[in-house]
Formats: structure tokens, sequence, C-alpha cells
């Protein structure tokens, strides 16, 4: 499917060049969250309602944002792929979806500009809900760039975030329950370290894609000081000048946690 002619236009380009250069001035968030949403919309109005042409395009919009944040020296970007919801679905696309995750990972651990820029890939999720070929496919990517550490891309399959909290809530009372850890002891910190996301800072922006403004079982706890920034533009549509109107959207506000 070919680009509108006014995305290929000289004064576009100029203008993406201009916006570029206003964002990479500013501050720029140390982690972005994605909710990667519209793959299926996305098919109906512009594919024919080839839905599985729809998912396929939304995957390879998950290299190009991973390409550009690594433009804008975001440390930190996790993208919500797969919820645990989304297991509801017909069975038929849920193997499809969990074959293009398996070969996403594949292509991500071997892509060169992962290993120039020191991209440490992730998985974070239920894993015991997961396939085993998209968990030989996880273990292929954490095997090719676990010694790195310049940047995260954190990817969400088989994800929900009140199974994480609930998850974590288990294990903090079977170590206080075994005398590993006394009550006194829980707190934010320590409850966040019992978290899928315990090594990664808490998402300073939250993007969602397709027009919808709510967050889907999606980081809650992590969420609490986070930007929320919301576009109509279904996730396979998804372009470079999105990613910089959300970044200085996020730059634009005034962030005071509180105080």
């Amino acid at each position: 499917m070919t680009l509108p002619k006014i995305i290929s236009h000289p004064v576009y380009s100029k203008y993406e060049k201009q916006l570029e250069s206003e964002v990479v001035s500013g501050p720029i968030p140390a982690h972005i969250a994605i909710i990667m949403d519209g793959n299926r919309r996305y098919a109906k109005e512009f594919l024919y309602d080839n839905i599985d042409k729809g998912h396929m395009i939304g995957e390879q919009r998950i290299e190009d944002v991973l390409s550009w944040c690594l433009r804008l020296k975001i440390k930190y970007v996790t993208v919500f792929a797969f919820s645990s919801e989304n297991f509801k679905r017909d069975s038929d696309e849920v193997r499809f979806l969990m074959g293009l995750a398996e070969g996403a990972l594949y292509k991500m651990a071997d892509n060169p500009d992962v290993h120039s820029k020191k991209v440490r890939i992730r998985v974070l999720g239920d894993m015991s809900a997961l396939p085993e070929s998209v968990l030989d496919a996880k273990a292929y990517a954490d095997k090719k760039t676990e010694m790195y550490s310049n940047y995260t891309f954190s990817v969400c399959l088989a994800y929900g975030s009140r199974q994480e909290i609930i998850t974590a809530v288990k294990e903090i009372a079977r170590k206080v329950k075994t005398g590993e850890m006394d009550v006194d002891d829980i707190s934010e910190d320590t409850f966040s370290l019992h978290l899928y996301t315990a090594d990664l800072p808490d998402p300073d922006l939250i993007l969602r894609t397709s027009g919808e403004v709510r967050i889907s079982n999606f980081l809650l706890w992590q969420l609490a000081y986070s930007e929320l920034y919301f576009t109509d533009v279904y996730w396979p549509g998804f372009r470079y000048i999105d990613l910089l109107r959300a970044v200085r959207t996020y730059q634009q506000r005034v962030r005071r946690y509180g105080r």
C-alpha cells in the first residue's frame, strides 16, 4: 500500500525535519511505553478486511519504532504487543499472532542496529501462557542481547497488569510467611521490585494509538506519574512524525509529581 502523496511531499518532509530539530533540542523521555492498537480496524478500512495483513504491517511497524526511538536516544521502550485477554480471540488469530511474535523476536535479535547500539531485547508477561516456539525465540533474543545495557526494548506478551500485581503480592506474601521479609519492609520500592518491570524506570510517557482513550490493563502500577498521549492514528499507519508529536507534547507539559 503506497503512502498518501502528502506524506512524500517535500513540504511534509521539511515539516518533519523541523519538528525533529525542535524535539531533539528539548528533554527526551527516558522511557516510552506504547499501547499498539488498531491493526484490525486498519485492515477493515484499508486492506479489504485482511486482518492477518493488518497484523503483519503492525509487526513491521515495531522495528520502525525501535529505529526511531534509537534515533531520538530514548533509552527504554516498552510495547504492549499481546495482552492476557487477547487469548480470548479466535484461536486461528491467536496462533497467527504468536507466530508473528516469534518471528519478530528472532528478527530483532539479529538486527544489526540492535547490536551496534547495544540494545537489550526483553519479553515481559506470563511466560507460562506462551507457546514453546515463542519461548524459544525469547531465549534466543535473551542470549543474543543480554550483555547490552545502552538501551532496553521490552515486548509485553501474555501481559496483564492486574495479573502482574497479583503475582507480586503472592511473592511478597510468600516471603513474609517464610521469614525472608518482614511486613514492615513492604514499601512502594520493594513492591516495584517484584513486578516484571523491576529493573526498569517507570515510563515517562505512555502513548496509545487508534483513538481509544483508555489504558487497558497496561502498567497500572508503573504509570502513576506518566504523561498520557492518545492519537487517532492506527498502529500500522503510525509514522515517525506521530512519535515526534507525542514527544513534543510531553515536552510541553509541566511535571510536578505532586509538588
